[in-house]
């Protein structure tokens, strides 16, 4: 599969650097993992759908299956991560059709979503970091990332996150930047990102007009928008702020990423795909999800993860819900 074109390109982290087969085996994109990831999260949201149908309306069935939708809502998101960065199928048709079709599911839009991540893994921390403005300055006490969490769990957020997803202009929060994500790339991303923003659209009007008129409006709301707007949103946050937040140093990827070492149930729950393994995910983004602990075991060989932030989950949360700010390094 040819490298994207200036403009397009997610780069990797060349300051400490495995030798350049091993990192092209790695690389190596891997079709039928990518479809079983997609069909064990479809599957999952079909068998919980039709618990929550079969018992409909039981409350204590139909909270369940919203908890279990949105987790894997969000391992859909996952995937159409790795498709924005050409990561699913060596055919980069395949790659964003795939991507396209789980991002769409979650009410996103990948195409623009690979625009405005690149600003994130080109500018990590940098004042054209777009994220920046929902991990920077942790920790901020129990009590305020509580707050923030109960307010995504009540859907008070998910405008702000659709905001983000479809590319407003945003501000940086740690450098009073101004951003425009969707000015930073090439012309034909740009196009293709406003294509995809009214497919997604049109579709989820589509949706909710058969639902209406299938006398299913209820359930396609509970089912599948709930968990959309609270469970998702609050699962989201929690996951960046784990991967970002409440750094030590943001110069390098080492430091200013975080890799969380959890066990499998959790990881299903929180991070799905191997997306727990992300400072090896920003040293180098051109290595698919399901190659990621590969990686790490890789760089480990090697004493290449001296020093990063690789720690137990249950660390990262006393980091991130400590009651003062650290000491951080800025560029």
């Amino acid at each position: 599969m040819n490298a994207p074109p200036r403009g397009e390109e997610f780069r990797d982290d060349v300051r400490r650097t495995l030798a350049p087969d091993a990192v092209a085996r790695l690389a190596r994109r891997s079709a039928w993992r990518a479809t079983l990831a997609i069909v064990h999260d479809l599957a999952v949201i079909a068998a919980a759908v039709s618990v929550a149908l079969a018992f409909w309306p039981n409350p204590w069935v139909i909270a369940a299956a919203v908890i279990v939708i949105g987790t894997r809502q969000q391992a859909l998101f996952v995937i159409a991560h790795d498709a924005a960065h050409y990561l699913l199928f060596d055919s980069r048709r395949a790659n964003d059709l795939a991507g396209r079709l789980c991002a769409t599911l979650a009410g996103l839009s990948m195409c623009t979503y690979r625009v405005v991540h690149r600003l994130h893994h080109n500018n990590l921390y940098g004042a054209l970091d777009p994220d920046t403005a929902l991990h920077g300055g942790y920790p901020r006490g129990k009590a305020y990332l509580a707050r923030k969490l109960l307010k995504d769990l009540a859907g008070l957020t998910a405008w702000k996150t659709y905001a983000y997803f479809f590319g407003a202009p945003a501000l940086n929060s740690e450098t009073n930047v101004a951003l425009r994500p969707l000015a930073d790339t090439s012309a034909r991303l740009r196009a293709e990102a406003a294509r995809d923003r009214r497919w997604v659209i049109g579709l989820h009007l589509a949706a909710l007009g058969v639902a209406a008129a299938s006398g299913f409006v209820v359930e396609y709301l509970v089912l599948w928008i709930l968990p959309l707007v609270t469970v998702v949103q609050a699962i989201l946050r929690l996951r960046a702020i784990c991967e970002h937040g409440a750094v030590s140093d943001t110069r390098s990827p080492l430091t200013a990423a975080r890799t969380n070492q959890c066990p499998a149930w959790l990881a299903w729950l929180l991070f799905p795909h191997d997306v727990n393994y992300h400072i090896e995910h920003h040293l180098y983004a051109s290595v698919p999800m399901h190659a990621l602990p590969a990686l790490h075991r890789a760089l480990s060989a090697q004493g290449l993860l001296e020093g990063a932030a690789v720690m137990p989950f249950g660390v990262t949360l006393q980091k991130i819900f400590a009651d003062r700010e650290p000491q951080t390094d800025m560029r």
